[in-house]
């Protein structure tokens, strides 16, 4: 038998009651607020929306339907919230980079090398000297005018880009290869960077270009090994320039000693006889002088001085006429005689 929602009820006791009664739910008598406080707490609402927050890297631009009206430092603002006022944050403190003839594939991380990828349609370019030259280049550029940034110039981040090969390409162009291989870099590198400045200038990008710098500079792979044959060459001869010009500093001045040495000892010379000739020319003029008070006295000093110096040294023999009978006379037999006695045992 089915029983129905009767069958639930409570039975009556026997005056007719039922044994217990079910409390009754009063439900409380809630009313909806007013559209105007809807109205209210909606602009409340949309009013805090407004709030926004500059970090220290970052500059605030605000636009009035567009049009820039302020720029905000880093800090806590509020501006009229959309669509009527809209706010960019630029970071301006951030170094940006483009890179020109290449790209990073991967930046790599601890222990690890980065990949970079090669991109010949911007590398390869001609010199001044009609090369072909390989250059990979890197740009670093900040923003200092962030509403010029964002509003003057519609993707900066490529216009920069292009500038930069525009730029590198009419420099190396007006150069030879060797300079750029070379000693010519640093100067090379300046030049890029004040041409690539005046032309974002006059774009009115609102960035300052920091620093260029030539990553890569190389032949083509083609000719690479000739242009290495050819730099081991030029090495070779700086090298025996350099040598030679070691071994003429260290000989010259040895040669130079030398010379002023020879010089001395021939000035020396030259001294000693001028003075030597002098001093005899004085002794002459003196003896002159003495032979004509005396010149029978002074021939007779001179003779017997001059005998003396030739005789001085020598075995003399004196022979008279008077004494003399034949040859026997003249010869030493009288010392011979004695020296054989000394010998006789």
């Amino acid at each position: 038998m089915v029983r129905g929602w009767d069958d639930l009820r409570p039975k009556k006791d026997s005056q007719g009651e039922p044994p217990f009664q079910l409390p009754e739910i009063k439900w409380p008598d809630l009313k909806l607020p007013g559209p105007l406080i809807l109205l209210a707490i909606a602009i409340l609402l949309w009013l805090a929306t407004g709030i926004y927050k500059v970090g220290l890297e970052e500059r605030g631009v605000v636009l009035r339907f567009g049009r820039h009206i302020a720029t905000t430092d880093p800090g806590l603002h509020w501006h009229l919230p959309f669509p009527i006022e809209q706010v960019f944050k630029p970071k301006v403190t951030e170094i940006k980079r483009v890179e020109i003839g290449f790209r990073t594939v991967e930046s790599g991380g601890f222990g690890q090398a980065a990949q970079y990828g090669d991109v010949p349609e911007e590398s390869l370019m001609l010199t001044g000297d009609e090369n072909i030259i390989d250059i990979d280049m890197i740009i670093q550029y900040w923003i200092v005018d962030p509403v010029k940034y964002l509003f003057y110039v519609r993707g900066v981040d490529k216009t920069v880009q292009n500038a930069a090969e525009a730029a590198l390409r009419e420099i190396i162009g007006s150069r030879g290869i060797d300079e750029a291989l070379t000693e010519g870099k640093v100067e090379i590198e300046d030049n890029i960077k004040g041409l690539l400045q005046k032309v974002l200038n006059i774009y009115d990008a609102g960035v300052q270009v920091g620093e260029v710098k030539l990553q890569d500079v190389h032949p083509p792979e083609e000719v690479r090994a000739s242009f290495r044959d050819v730099a081991s060459a030029r090495e070779d001869k700086n090298r025996l320039i350099n040598e030679s010009q070691g071994y003429s500093n260290a000989i010259l001045p040895e040669a130079r000693g030398e010379s002023a040495k020879l010089l001395k000892g021939a000035e020396a010379y030259r001294e000693e006889k001028r003075r030597r000739a002098e001093g005899d020319a004085g002794r002459f003029t003196r003896i002159l002088t003495e032979y004509n008070k005396a010149k029978a006295v002074t021939k007779k000093r001179l003779y017997l001085e001059t005998m003396e110096q030739i005789l001085g040294g020598m075995e003399k023999y004196i022979y008279e006429d008077k004494a003399s009978t034949g040859i026997l006379p003249i010869l030493p037999l009288t010392r011979e005689k004695e020296k054989g006695k000394e010998t006789t045992p």
